[in-house]
Parts: C-alpha cells; sequence; structure tokens
C-alpha cells in the first residue's frame, strides 16, 4: 500500500529564508529576535507536500532544486513544527537525514501573505487526516457488529393494510350499468329499497270533462226489488205507443197532461 501512495504538492515558496538557532535553555518558547534576522544563514525555496498520511517540509535550491534539508511531519501542531512567540512568520522545524539525525533550525518569510498560506496547508492536510482516520475507525467498528437479519423466516408472513379496505374471498364483482349516452352508472347500495314516486290522484277537472260513467258493479247480494226495477224503466217506455202522426212537434197539451201532479205555473207573460 505504502508503493501505490503518490507525492501531492500542497504548497510551494520560492523565498524562504534558513537560521541556525541556539538551544532552548527553558520551557519558554522560540523567539524569533534571538535570531540574526538579518544574517540568514541559507536561502532557497520552500516546498510542502505528502504523500500518505504524512507531510513533508521540503528547503531546495532555487536555481537546480537540490534538497537541502527535509522535515517529516506526523501531526500539526506538534513538535516537528512550532510557531515562535513573538511573530507570526518565524516558525520551527525538525529537520532529519536518512541515518535518523535530528536537528531544529528556524525558517521565515519576508512576506506575512507567505507565512499564512504555508500554515494553512498543513493545516488543511492534517484535518484531511483526521477525518479519514474517522472514517476508517466507524467502518471497523460496523464491520464487528453483529449484523441486523431483516429477511423472513420461513412461515412468516405479514398483513397489509391498505386505505382500510376489505376485500371478501369468492365474491363476484358488480357489473356496472351503462346508461344512455355511454355514461356508466353504480348500481344501488346492497339492501336499499328503491322509493316509487307516488301516483297523484284524479283531479275533479278531469272526473267533471269525464263523459262514460264508470261500469256499476254488480253484486250478488243485491235485492231483487232493485233489478226489477231497474228493468221495469226500459220496458214502460218500450210499451209506449208511437205516435204515427206527421206532425214532428207534437201536440204540447199531451205533454203537459202526461205529468198530472205538477202543478201548472204562474206565468208573467200577458196575453194580447
Amino acid at each position: 500500500a505504502a508503493e501505490l501512495e503518490y507525492e501531492s504538492v500542497l504548497c510551494v515558496k520560492p523565498d524562504v529564508n534558513v537560521y541556525r538557532i541556539p538551544p532552548r535553555t527553558s520551557n519558554r518558547g522560540y523567539r524569533a529576535s534571538d535570531w540574526k534576522l538579518d544574517h540568514p544563514d541559507w536561502t532557497g525555496r520552500l516546498r510542502v507536500t505528502s504523500k500518505g498520511k504524512t507531510a513533508y517540509i521540503k528547503l531546495e535550491d532555487k536555481v537546480s532544486g537540490e534538497l537541502f534539508a527535509q522535515a517529516p511531519i506526523d501531526q500539526y501542531p506538534g513538535i516537528a513544527v512550532e510557531t515562535v512567540a513573538d511573530s507570526s512568520r518565524y516558525f520551527v522545524i525538525r529537520i532529519q537525514d536518512g541515518t535518523g539525525r535530528s536537528a531544529f533550525i528556524g525558517i521565515g518569510f519576508t512576506d506575512r501573505g507567505d507565512a499564512f498560506d504555508f500554515n494553512v496547508s498543513l493545516q488543511d492536510h492534517f484535518k484531511w487526516v483526521k477525518q479519514e482516520t474517522e472514517i476508517s475507525k466507524e467502518s471497523q467498528e460496523a464491520d464487528t457488529r453483529p449484523k441486523l437479519d431483516l429477511g423472513f423466516k420461513e412461515g412468516q408472513t405479514i398483513k397489509l393494510n391498505i386505505g382500510n379496505m376489505t376485500s371478501k374471498k369468492g365474491g363476484a364483482a358488480k357489473p356496472r350499468v351503462a346508461g344512455s349516452g355511454g355514461l356508466s352508472l353504480l348500481p344501488p347500495p346492497p339492501g336499499g329499497k328503491i322509493a316509487v314516486p307516488p301516483i297523484p290522484p284524479p283531479s275533479s277537472t278531469a272526473i267533471a270533462n269525464h263523459v262514460t260513467p264508470p261500469p256499476v258493479q254488480k253484486s250478488s247480494n243485491a235485492s231483487s226489488a232493485d233489478i226489477l226495477l231497474d228493468l221495469d224503466a226500459p220496458a214502460a217506455a218500450s210499451k209506449a205507443p208511437v205516435s204515427a202522426t206527421t206532425d214532428l212537434w207534437g201536440d204540447f197539451s199531451t205533454a203537459s197532461s202526461a205529468v198530472p201532479n205538477q202543478a201548472p205555473q204562474q206565468s208573467n207573460w200577458v196575453q194580447f
């Protein structure tokens, strides 16, 4: 895995000054005022790279690019890179060679912006390292946890209730009645009764205009006297002699004599 890792460049600054610093005699921090700032011991180019989780501060020659010193950094802030107490443009780094020897030297930037970029590049790298460590730790913990089995066991069933709808097994679907105009009408509700509209009673006007009298129902309990009375009327009319006179109007006197019980009506007419 280490062979597959590639080196990426985090920051490049063309001008950096290198100083020999006196050994620290107390626990107090480094101070740039104790160095000979006007006479740097070496001047070159600074390049910050990363390979995997480790960052490297490389001091190189400006022209040839030859490596002057290198400082591997495992964490930041830490003992590999420290800031000074009296300035934000100067730092103390721990350089190492291939044999394992190490030394502390001071570096400084003329421009304050270059110092800020150098500091931010190291912070961003180790922030990424911290996130990668947390992600790998969580994945390892997830692998060690017992996995939750959400599959159905043999013979296990579930029941779903969708929209409070109940289905009847074996029941046939009721067809819809097609009405006029191609519109489908819903069937009447089960168990309901269709109300028949009442027939309106015949009006008095219709009865008065009706010319045919209603038929008389013959009852077996009718008396013989009523039957004889119904039969005598047409018989008496048929026995009356038909006048053979040629006078169509007849005699008015005979008509008046046919009703003897009727009292003579007084007339208001004056005979002249």
